[in-house]
């Protein structure tokens, strides 16, 4: 009996130390944390936007990989996006997330949340509209132009894809747009202006158009 109650008090203890470790330090929720907190500590956001099964015709019939696109930023006005392809979708988000990384973009943003004017981006048969939105409106956007401005910084925008629905010409449009933005002081250096005298020009127009 002595023996027999030893034995299930060691194997209750066996139990509880793997639960224990299920539940924290050596279980899966804990290697998440740690990659969460490996990415942040780069300061680089990832948003994986679109993956798609794509087949190659060979001799011997057919070989199937995996096409990943990859939208990275700093949320501080640095955005990138990528295309990666491989047999197996772990190596492909890499491959997506590397050129992603190579290829990031500075944006100009009004006040670190918006653009600084409306602007129309075009990219194949894709077309979007962004616009400029007031303090608390939000991001009105979807699909793979929200990965974007997630990941650029942009707090407050309204933007419209009027075009392709193919994530590859939305978000390649969503760049062009961002792309177009253009800043008062680098406006105002272009004329030969102050930025002020440049606003102050602005606003008598816009009394003017009311």
């Amino acid at each position: 009996m002595a023996q027999a109650a030893g034995q299930e008090q060691g194997q209750g203890r066996e139990r509880g130390e793997r639960g224990e470790r299920g539940r924290g330090g050596r279980g899966r929720g804990e290697r998440r944390e740690r990659q969460r907190e490996e990415r942040d500590s780069g300061g680089i956001v990832d948003k994986l936007v679109h993956i798609n099964r794509v087949a190659k015709v060979v001799k011997g019939g057919k070989r199937f990989a995996f096409a990943a696109l990859v939208v990275v930023g700093d949320q501080k006005g640095r955005v990138g996006y990528g295309h990666g392809k491989a047999r197996e979708v772990p190596e492909a988000i890499r491959k997506a997330t590397e050129a992603a990384k190579r290829a990031m973009v500075r944006v100009s943003l009004r006040e670190g949340r918006t653009l600084h004017h409306d602007v129309e981006g075009h990219h194949g048969s894709g077309r979007v509209i962004l616009r400029a939105a007031p303090p608390g409106t939000g991001i009105i956007a979807g699909g793979p132009m929200r990965a974007v401005f997630e990941t650029v910084g942009v707090a407050d925008i309204v933007a419209k894809s009027l075009g392709s629905s193919n994530p590859y010409n939305m978000v390649r449009a969503t760049f062009n747009g961002l792309k177009l933005q253009d800043a008062p002081r680098s406006v105002a250096a272009r004329r030969g202006m102050k930025v002020s005298e440049l606003q102050s020009r602005r606003g008598k127009i816009d009394a003017e158009a009311e």
